[in-house]
């Protein structure tokens, strides 16, 4: 959803969690707020259908785990830095520690469950999740790292 608004280049987009990073919660709210036209801010936001584990009131540290994962990576798109010559895109997210996001799957009953019923079918779902996270970070990383200062 991030990465179609991005592309029509005129809408405020931020992909967030509060339990991963406060400040840049409350940044991407000022931004959107500040912006002078649509914005969107999509939030991780845990629920009791999500069944974590650990209960609801471990909800900000799941949040914590899902983007420290790299399950649920936090950016910002901001169209006015364009006229800056600036990035629109900041990546906030630190690079991911792989060796959680199996974890984080298996702290959420909603893909345990799957695991139960199906172990065979989850484990491939599972392994091909993380890969398409994996790629959705790289490209992530490429949009981060676009040089749009104008060069004379």
């Amino acid at each position: 959803l991030g990465l179609i608004s991005m592309s029509y280049g005129y809408i405020y987009v931020a992909q967030v969690s509060m339990g991963a990073n406060q400040s840049q919660y409350l940044k991407a709210i000022q931004e959107a707020e500040a912006y002078p036209g649509p914005s969107l801010i999509i939030a991780y936001s845990p629920c009791v259908n999500h069944g974590i584990r650990k209960g609801m009131g471990a909800s900000q540290t799941e949040e914590k785990l899902a983007t420290e994962a790299g399950y649920w990576p936090i950016y910002r798109y901001n169209p006015l830095l364009l006229k800056e010559g600036k990035n629109p895109f900041t990546l906030d997210s630190k690079e991911p520690d792989w060796t959680k996001y199996q974890e984080f799957l298996n702290g959420e009953v909603r893909y345990t469950s799957l695991k139960k019923s199906f172990p065979e079918k989850a484990e491939e779902m599972f392994k091909r999740n993380e890969k398409e996270a994996k790629e959705r970070w790289e490209q992530y990383k490429r949009l981060a790292a676009l040089d749009y200062s104008k060069k004379d």
